[in-house]
């Protein structure tokens, strides 16, 4: 006779092996460590279906609309079309047939190529000169830095320095003013500060200088923020139409997309060509809600068509110095 019978056999009844014992929670283990539960799963999934069409049903509506014809607008109530009934590129035929949109669309590429092209570089400069601990009034220049981001002069003041320095209707008041960011630059300060000081060690005993550290080994082991640091320049110069309201509020033809956007869109004026009804003098192409929807659709592509290519130096970006280890 056997030594175990088969009720004591460790495969239990029939020999078949028992499945896992379920897994009890320790008091002291955290409440994020442990195996979501249906409701949990559940619950989850709904939120980011709510999130998800929350972004993408708006996006949805203004592109439709931005093609949609008079008819369909009319049908929807005269706001935004949620079903396709009758397809027109005709708004944007015709934004674009007048020129103010097509030359704000040139003008707000070059400001936001040459104004994040020169945030960088200061921006680059400002927080490697701040990173390192040797140099000459660092502490000083950072604690007046740090001084700004809770105390400004204010709008007037600087209303006042820009126009007594000519800038007014001049397109360098649309990016100096704004050219800095305090917050970016202690980001970037301490990433540069991170970087390993072996590999910088060693680049001076070769004979690297400062500058040929800075190219050579802190933005090489640095891009993520760099990258991160590059969308959120662009996206500010390409968003920005506070300073166009400021310093350049009546020659259309100098005005960015953005602003075209605020004053076409949000503030109801006439693009030229249209008389008071919303037709283009010759004939009407488009209907007006159409053009508008038109613009934003403009606006927002170029983030739209970007943003996918630095997403994954956005988030490691983002991540890295947050997590030890």
């Amino acid at each position: 006779m056997s030594a175990l019978s088969n009720t004591d056999s460790p495969f239990g009844r029939r020999g078949t092996k028992p499945g896992p014992a379920p897994r009890k929670r320790s008091k002291g283990r955290p409440v994020w460590e442990e195996p979501p539960t249906l409701i949990g799963r559940f619950g989850k999934s709904t939120v980011l279906t709510v999130v998800v069409l929350a972004v993408v049903v708006p996006l949805y509506a203004i592109v439709l609309t931005s093609v949609s014809t008079e008819g369909a607008i009319t049908r929807a109530g005269g706001s935004l079309v949620l079903v396709p009934d009758g397809l027109s590129l005709g708004a944007y035929r015709q934004i674009f047939s007048n020129g103010v949109v097509s030359r704000a669309v040139v003008v707000s590429i070059l400001i936001t190529a040459v104004g994040t092209a020169i945030s960088m570089v200061l921006s680059i400069l400002c927080a490697y000169g701040l990173s390192r601990a040797r140099s000459v009034g660092h502490r000083f220049f950072l604690s007046m830095m740090i001084f700004t981001m809770f105390f400004g002069g204010g709008l007037i003041p600087g209303f006042l320095v820009v126009t007594s320095l000519h800038g007014y209707d001049q397109y360098w008041a649309l990016i100096l003013p704004s050219c800095i960011s305090v917050f970016n630059i202690l980001i970037m300060r301490g990433f540069y500060q991170a970087t390993a000081q072996e590999m910088i060690d060693a680049a001076r005993i070769d004979g690297a200088g400062d500058w040929r550290i800075l190219w050579s080994v802190v933005l090489p082991t640095t891009k993520a923020v760099t990258a991160v640091m590059t969308l959120f320049y662009a996206v500010g110069y390409w968003g920005s139409w506070f300073n166009t309201l400021l310093y350049m509020p009546f020659d259309n033809a100098k005005w960015p997309l953005s602003y075209v956007l605020y004053e076409y869109v949000n503030l109801g004026a006439k693009m030229p060509g249209m008389d008071a009804g919303g037709a283009t003098v010759q004939h009407q192409i488009a209907p007006p809600f159409a053009i508008s929807m038109a613009v934003v659709v403009l606006t927002l592509l170029p983030i739209l068509v970007v943003y996918p290519f630095l997403q994954k130096h956005f988030t490691k970006g983002m991540l890295t110095g947050a997590i030890k280890g």
